[in-house]
């Protein structure tokens, strides 16, 4: 029945939905079921049993699982990860209040800093000293380490992180004090920064420790399991986890290093993006991804996301760098806020509408979905407008309820307010598109973007609705919205490459260059980083990115600058210079001359080479026909009810042209057509709408 072609079953687990995606040779097939959030993986099982049942298959047929997720990131947020305590060197124990000395608002004085994972209470040192070159200058106190044993077992301590000073550049001290824990007790999980984060910054690096140390008892149990289940449904394929980076991972390394999961499910969406990018020769993307809990923003220049080394979490102010808690890992770049169709509207002291970031989620939902939800989301507000058919939400699978919408919108806005239900409806449309306007505008101003030359690639179960709105803010001309944009990361994670990155820091100067040295440590970092990719690659070739971390002697920060794929020598020196100098005066104009250049850490990336779409051929445009059916939306603008024509997105073919406003309906989502915009549908099935001229 399947023809012997490879069936590759990628799954997103969202805060609301979870996403399936079906790939059996060119054929696809998707499915959204309800996030189960006590258990995550039986959303997982269902899920994957219904879209088997589609396609006529069993597990066993499955020869490749792909799976990314937001439970580490919420496990965070919601403060649900496992008791943990932080063992670092003596005079250190408060590295995670003092954190850099920096405040993100120097003008609040009442300023909320996000609490850490680890109260002070369960933070405790040990003697021990190691210099900035590896030297030893204490050596451990092994029986400090011992004696910390029955502490933690007092207070039931299940994962400890070791943050030593200096480890980055030596881990011998942070092995031993492992060995000794693990010797004592046999349960406990630990972390060592040095493994999971061998950088300078000694903040960010117990923070990511941290992070690791506080999540991993979660996702390990929750990965078990999901192995577990997957075996007794005869599951025999591989199982890969997309981490943050956009990239794929074996599960035995991601339940080694679950931070790397922390921004997984956001990463492919960033992936798909890119993708649609290359298949249709857009330079310039704004990926816009809003789901039922979350939207992300990411810029994609050249078909390639946005990438840092850096991101935060759990951030105590919305769009304020250094408001959270840092985790240093590589990440795709992309800001993320409160706003998706589960996030929950009401009025403020001020009575001002205001929408998220607290979500409905899954439990109990939105109030349309008749699950107890007694405040109105935004899909709330979509239906009360008219945008969303209730009868034919999620293909028809979650029947909602317009009337149970209208009474939580005139009883939370409406009548604090003295509005309608659907002006009500509406004010909650403009704040959310506003404020991912704003977000969109705040990201593209950091990295010296104009945000309306791009072009913007809409998913998620709820962007297409509002993508349209959102352009016109931003002044964004040329809105896509792909086919199976419902469940977007999910079909990304079938595009990621298996790829794993390790940064590693080492002091290095231009002008006292040991090229055999640095050269030795790359093919050292190479020879880690090929050893976590190559069980999963299946024989296929791998390729390296090496980079260095630059920036000029006394700067704060580095720059990436990319280096050649073998070992180094003298005569690069003088190459390492101009391309900094060239990165440097893209970002400040000009370069500083005859300053002295330094390198802090280095990078090797190691991967399979990533799937190349296919470019879309151009369609001749010819207009849609007659409508499948009308809907009544209401227009906040003109304060009126207008009949708005109802299109299937499976019954347009290429070239068909749709004059908004309208509403293209699919089993995954609905896209609405604003009135300043027409639509067509292109050679691989996208919607791709238009400003009208004029």
């Amino acid at each position: 029945m399947l023809d012997g072609a490879e069936v590759r079953l990628a799954v997103d687990i969202g805060g609301t939905f979870t996403d399936i995606v079906l790939d059996v040779g060119r054929d696809r097939k998707t499915r959204k079921v309800l996030t189960t959030p006590v258990h995550p993986e039986q959303a997982v099982l269902d899920g994957m049993r219904l879209i088997l049942a589609d396609a006529r298959a069993h597990a066993r047929d499955i020869d490749v699982f792909i799976h990314g997720t937001t439970l580490a990131t919420n496990a965070v947020i919601e403060r649900r990860g496992a008791k943990t305590a932080l063992i670092a060197t003596e005079g250190f124990r408060d590295v995670l209040d003092i954190g850099t000395e920096s405040r993100y608002d120097q003008y609040d004085l009442t300023i909320d800093k996000p609490k850490p994972l680890v109260p002070r209470a369960l933070r405790f040192t040990v003697p021990e000293r190691i210099d900035a070159h590896g030297g030893v200058r204490l050596p451990l106190d092994e029986a400090a380490v011992r004696a910390l044993a029955p502490k933690l077992r007092a207070q039931n301590v299940t994962s400890v992180a070791i943050a030593f000073l200096h480890a980055y550049a030596n881990a011998a001290h942070e092995r031993r004090a492992a060995e000794i824990l693990k010797a004592e007790m046999q349960d406990v999980r630990v972390t060592l920064s040095s493994a999971v984060c061998p950088e300078i910054r000694e903040y960010e690096r117990t923070s990511t420790a941290v992070a690791n140390a506080y999540v991993q008892p979660l996702i390990d149990g929750y990965l078990g399991r999901m192995a577990e289940a997957l075996r007794a449904e005869q599951f025999r394929g591989s199982i890969y986890l997309v981490t943050s980076g956009g990239g794929v991972t074996s599960i035995d390394t991601a339940r080694r290093y679950p931070v790397r999961l922390l921004e997984s499910g956001p990463a492919g969406g960033a992936i798909f993006a890119s993708q649609i990018a290359a298949s249709l020769g857009e330079s310039k993307v704004l990926s816009f991804d809003m789901g039922g809990t979350t939207a992300k923003i990411c810029l994609i220049e050249k078909y390639q996301p946005e990438s840092s080394r850096v991101f935060e979490v759990d951030r105590a102010a919305r769009f304020l760098k250094g408001s959270g808690l840092p985790v240093r890992i590589p990440v795709i770049e992309m800001v993320e806020i409160g706003a998706g169709g589960g996030s929950i509207a009401r009025v403020d002291a001020m009575k001002r509408v205001t929408v998220g970031p607290e979500s409905a989620s899954s439990e109990p939902g939105p109030a349309c979905y008749g699950r107890g939800g007694e405040h109105p989301a935004v899909t709330d507000a979509d239906v009360a407008l008219g945008k969303i058919d209730p009868d034919g939400f999620a293909g028809g699978t979650i029947k909602l309820s317009a009337e149970l919408s209208r009474q939580a919108l005139l009883r939370d806005i409406g009548e604090p307010l003295g509005l309608s239900a659907e002006t009500a409806a509406y004010a909650v449309q403009e704040i959310v598109c506003e404020n991912m306007a704003s977000a969109a505008r705040v990201h593209a101003v950091e990295r010296g973007a104009v945000v309306a030359q791009h072009t913007l690639i809409a998913f998620g179960g709820a962007a297409p609705l509002h993508a349209a709105r959102v352009a016109e803010r931003i002044g964004a001309s040329r809105v896509i919205v792909p086919s199976n944009a419902g469940v977007g990361s999910a079909v990304g994670f079938l595009a990621a490459p298996i790829a794993y990155e390790l940064v590693r820091s080492h002091h290095a100067r231009l002008d006292k260059f040991d090229s055999e040295a640095v050269s030795d440590l790359l093919n050292e970092i190479a020879s880690e980083a090929r050893a976590l990719v190559e069980p999963g690659a299946g024989g296929a070739p791998l390729r390296e990115r090496r980079a260095a971390f630059m920036r000029y002697v006394g700067q704060g920060h580095e720059i990436t600058v990319e280096l050649p794929n073998r070992r180094l020598n003298t005569t690069d020196v003088e190459g390492l210079r101009k391309a900094f100098e060239k990165d440097y005066s893209a970002l400040f104009e000009r370069p500083i001359p005859g300053a002295a250049i330094e390198v802090l850490s280095w990078s090797v990336l190691a991967t399979t080479e990533p799937r190349k779409p296919a470019r879309v051929a151009e369609v001749t445009r010819t207009p849609a026909g007659k409508a499948t059916g009308h809907r009544k939306f209401f227009d906040g603008r003109a304060n009126t009810v207008v009949d708005v024509p109802l299109y299937r997105r499976e019954q347009l073919a290429p070239g068909a042209t749709v004059m908004g406003p309208a509403v293209i309906a699919e089993d995954e989502t609905s896209t609405f057509v604003a009135g300043s915009f027409e639509a067509h549908i292109d050679g691989a099935g996208s919607i791709v709408m238009e400003r009208k001229a004029g």
